[in-house]
């Protein structure tokens, strides 16, 4: 249980220098998403499989799949060539190599059956997870999901392409 801890914890580290030092937004999705991913599996490596599982539903997938549509919706980078450099293995080997590191703490996580033991011998349940979220936390809760809508819609006013012409004839100007 040691060793799968000590890996996903050396794999969320490398995964995180690789969403600082990433020179493309895409390749650093990528690359938190194995970050988080790393996480979720300390969580089982210390034995709260429900608070890793609660990782990779919420972060690695819902809050990761805004963060590629709004990446994709913004589309920074237009040019076809830079779009076909992505293909090149020197963009995905790094991604790869940690998830498959991971890959074998989780085979050695699972080979040594420690994957229900428990640290101080509370189990998080999902039923403490919702009394805690929508009991003391429900306005933070409530103003987390109303930020993220709000980015989302600033993201969609600021993706959008405006034609200038257009905007000149609804102000009753002359193209």
């Amino acid at each position: 249980m040691e060793i799968a801890f000590y890996l996903s914890g050396l794999v969320a580290v490398l995964a995180t220098v690789g969403v600082i030092t990433g020179n493309s937004p895409v390749h650093s999705v990528v690359y938190l998403i194995v970050s988080l991913i790393a996480v979720a599996l300390v969580f089982f490596a210390l034995g709260a499989p429900f608070a890793g599982a609660l990782e990779i539903i919420v972060y690695a997938g819902a809050i990761m799949v805004l963060f590629v549509f709004v990446v994709m919706m913004l589309n920074l980078r237009p040019d076809a060539e830079r779009e076909l450099a992505w293909t090149h293995p020197r963009h995905w080997l790094g991604a790869s190599v940690l998830a498959l590191v991971l890959l074998a703490a989780l085979v050695a996580l699972l080979g040594q059956g420690g994957a229900g033991e428990t640290i101080d011998g509370e189990l998080l349940t999902a039923k403490a997870v919702g009394m805690t979220l929508f009991g003391p936390w429900l306005m933070v809760v409530e103003l987390s999901a109303i930020l993220l809508l709000a980015a989302l819609v600033t993201a969609s006013h600021v993706g959008r392409r405006s034609n200038p012409l257009r905007n000149n004839e609804n102000r009753g100007g002359t193209p």
